[in-house]
């Protein structure tokens, strides 16, 4: 008895394409609070290189998957006739957005974060509980509030995509 032949089009190809990116660019990034907890409580020496890895993924993962993301979403939203509707013109303001914030905040308080936290480990003689400096802090506290604001128009736009309002 032979196989029905496979139903996949081109549309669900880049579809798939889509949401594949989508994971590559945003899945890490809700790790990254957990991540910063357990090494500025396990070895805050561990910090510097984290922000350094934290900028690294976002310049050859996160920026990559942006453009992959916009590409496929302008190939849905063109072959399926969806430019009038709401969800692609949010989704397509949420991919400006975060783009914008992840070039213009993110990457460079990450890299502050990195240079100030090096700084107050080369201070501090390792004695006692590490205390990060108040750049350190002004730095990571921007981090955890525009991360936090690009984490939530990730999952508004996944909302969205989904339920297509």
């Amino acid at each position: 008895m032979a196989a029905p032949p496979l139903a996949v089009t081109g549309y669900d190809v880049v579809m798939a394409v889509h949401i594949m990116a989508v994971v590559i660019a945003f899945g890490w990034t809700f790790a990254l609070p957990l991540v910063f907890a357990v090494a500025s409580k396990r070895d805050p020496r561990t910090l510097p290189v984290l922000h350094r890895i934290e900028v690294q993924v976002s310049r050859w993962m996160l920026n990559p998957a942006l453009v992959v993301i916009l590409a496929a979403g302008i190939f849905l939203a063109s072959d399926g006739h969806h430019w009038s509707e709401f969800f692609v013109q949010w989704g397509l303001a949420a991919i400006i957005v975060i783009g914008g914030l992840v070039g213009a905040v993110l990457m460079p308080a990450s890299r502050r974060a990195e240079a100030a936290v090096s700084a107050d480990l080369a201070a501090w003689s390792g004695e006692g509980e590490f205390q990060p400096g108040a750049e350190y802090l002004a730095a990571t506290r921007r981090l955890t509030i525009v991360g936090s604001i690009a984490s939530g128009l990730v999952l508004l736009t996944i909302l969205f995509m989904t339920i297509k309002p």
